[in-house]
C-alpha cells in the first residue's frame, strides 16, 4: 500500500475470528477487522497513517459486512468492505448478506460520501444493456444470476459500479482467475453523484497478493486542509511557517520511520524477492513448475522471517526479565491495548438536538456555546458569605496579565511535544521569543 500510495484498502476473505482493530506498525497504517468462523469469512478494512486518526465511527454488520466511517475537511466519507456468499450457497444466505448490505447503507445520509469495495462474487458482463445508468458498458464476460441481483442493487440506491465506467484491456478487468477460468467478480461502488470522484480505475495484474484474486485501485481527488485564523495569530503563524519552510524545508508529515521491521535483515530481503519473482514467472506462465516453485518460495519467505524474528526478540525477552524490564512490560501491554482500539480520537460532536456535527466552525461554534452556558449561567446555588456578584467587586482589583507573564510561560514550554491546532513546534519560538511574547503579550 505505501508502495502504490492507496490510502484505503478494503479486504475480503480474511478468516479472522473477534472484532478488533489492529496497528501496522511497520508503515502506521491501522486495521479494523470481523471475523465469526475461523478459516471462513471475514472482512477488513486498512487506512492509511495519515488518515488513521480521521476515523469517528465502526460498524460491523456481520462477518461479511464492515463500515469505517471518516471525516475528512468537513467531508464525511463512508466506506464499506463486503463479501457476497458464493454461487454454491444457500439462498436465504444469499438473501440476508443484501438485506443486511441494504441496511446499512440506507443508515449512511445522501449528504455523506458512500463508497463500496466488494467481492461480490457475480458477473455483471461486458455491456450494459437495460442498466446504462449504472454500468459503464466496459465490464467484463457473460452476466449470470448473481450479477442482476448486484445491477438491482446498484439501481435502487443509485450507485454506480466505478470499475466499469473505464476502458481498460482485459487483463485490467479481470480481478478473479484460476487456472483458465477468468471473471470480473470484485467491483467498487460509489454514489452517482460521486462519479467525478473516480478519476480512474483498474486492475493491477502484477502485484503478489494472493493467487487468484487481482488488486484493484481507485484513483481519486486528493483532499484539501483549509482553515481560517484572527487576525494577530494569523501574523504570528504565517511568519513562522514561511520561515521555516525557507530554511528548513516542509516534510511530508510521516514522522519518523517505526521499528517494526528492526528484525528484517539480507535473508529476510533476498526470501522475499525470491518469492516476488516466482509469483511474476507463475503470472505469466501457469504451469506445474513455477507453481512449484512458487510455493516454496513462499514457503522459504515465511520460514526467513520467522527465524529472523525469533532471533530478534530474545534479546528484548531478556530485557523484560530483569527489574529494570518490568516497567516495560506495562507499557508494551498499554501500547497492544491501545492498538486494538477502534477510534482514538473523536473528530465531531453533537448539538442540543442530537444533530451529528463535522464541520470545524460547527464544532468550534458549539463548543464556545456550552462553555458560555456553563460558566456565565446564574448560578442557584447558596455560598453563604463567599456569594459575591460581579456587582460588588472591584474592577480595580482585576489585574491584566502582564508581558513578564508571558515571557515566564513562554520560558516554560518543553520541546518536543504534541502540536496544537496551529502546527508549530515550541521550539520555533525560541529565538524570537522577545517579539513573540510582547505580540502574545498584545493578543490577550
Amino acid at each position: 500500500m505505501s508502495r502504490r500510495r492507496i490510502n484505503i484498502a478494503c479486504l475480503q476473505e480474511t478468516k479472522w475470528v473477534g472484532e478488533k482493530a489492529r496497528k501496522i506498525e511497520r508503515i502506521g497504517f491501522k486495521l479494523w477487522y470481523t471475523g465469526k468462523t475461523r478459516n471462513r469469512n471475514g472482512v477488513a478494512i486498512i487506512v492509511d497513517g495519515n488518515l488513521k486518526d480521521e476515523v469517528v465511527e465502526i460498524k460491523r454488520k456481520s462477518d461479511r459486512i464492515i463500515l469505517v466511517k471518516l471525516m475528512i475537511d468537513e467531508e464525511t466519507f463512508n466506506i464499506i468492505s463486503a463479501y457476497a456468499p458464493q454461487i454454491g450457497l444457500e439462498e436465504s444466505t444469499k438473501k440476508a448478506f443484501w438485506e443486511d448490505l441494504e441496511e446499512i447503507v440506507q443508515g449512511v445520509p445522501l449528504g455523506e460520501k458512500l463508497f463500496i469495495g466488494a467481492d461480490l462474487n457475480g458477473h455483471v458482463g461486458s455491456t450494459n444493456e437495460g442498466f446504462e445508468r449504472v454500468h459503464g458498458g466496459y465490464g467484463y464476460g457473460v452476466k449470470n444470476e448473481g450479477g442482476e441481483s448486484i445491477l438491482d442493487f446498484a439501481v435502487a440506491y443509485d450507485l454506480i459500479l466505478a470499475n466499469t465506467f473505464f476502458k481498460k484491456r482485459e487483463s485490467h478487468l479481470i480481478t478473479f482467475s484460476s487456472g483458465p477460468n477468468k471473471s470480473q467478480i470484485d467491483f467498487v461502488m460509489t454514489r452517482k453523484v460521486d462519479r467525478a470522484v473516480c478519476k480512474d480505475c483498474k486492475v493491477l495484474p502484477g502485484e503478489c497478493l494472493v493467487s487468484q484474486h487481482k488488486l484493484m485501485v481507485v484513483d481519486g481527488d486528493p483532499w484539501r486542509v483549509e482553515g481560517e485564523l484572527n487576525m494577530i495569530w494569523d501574523e504570528m503563524a504565517s511568519r513562522i511557517r514561511n520561515t521555516a519552510r525557507e530554511v528548513l524545508g516542509e516534510s511530508r508529515g510521516r514522522g519518523p520511520p517505526t521499528k517494526e521491521t528492526w528484525w528484517c535483515n539480507e535473508e529476510v530481503q533476498q526470501a522475499i524477492k525470491a518469492k516476488k519473482e516466482c509469483y511474476k514467472r507463475l503470472h505469466k506462465c501457469r504451469n506445474e513448475d513455477n507453481y512449484k516453485c512458487f510455493r516454496q518460495a513462499r514457503k522459504d519467505a515465511k520460514k526467513a522471517v520467522k527465524e529472523a524474528r525469533g532471533k530478534a526478540c530474545e534479546g528484548l525477552y531478556q530485557k523484560l526479565e530483569t527489574k529494570d524490564g518490568e516497567k516495560d512490560i506495562y507499557r508494551i501491554a498499554k501500547q497492544r491495548e491501545r492498538r486494538t482500539k477502534d477510534l482514538i480520537r473523536i473528530k465531531c460532536i453533537k448539538d442540543e438536538a442530537d444533530r451529528v456535527l463535522v464541520k470545524e466552525d460547527e464544532i468550534n461554534e458549539r463548543w464556545r456555546t456550552y462553555f458560555d452556558t456553563l460558566f456565565n449561567e446564574e448560578s442557584r446555588g447558596d455560598f453563604g458569605d463567599l456569594d459575591v456578584t460581579f456587582d460588588d467587586t472591584n474592577s480595580r482589583f482585576v489585574r491584566r496579565i502582564s508581558a513578564q507573564e508571558v515571557k515566564e510561560a513562554m520560558h516554560k514550554m518543553k520541546n518536543g511535544k504534541a502540536l496544537g491546532p496551529d502546527d508549530i513546534p515550541n521550539r520555533s519560538l525560541e529565538m524570537p521569543r522577545r517579539y513573540w511574547s510582547n505580540l502574545a503579550y498584545k493578543s490577550f
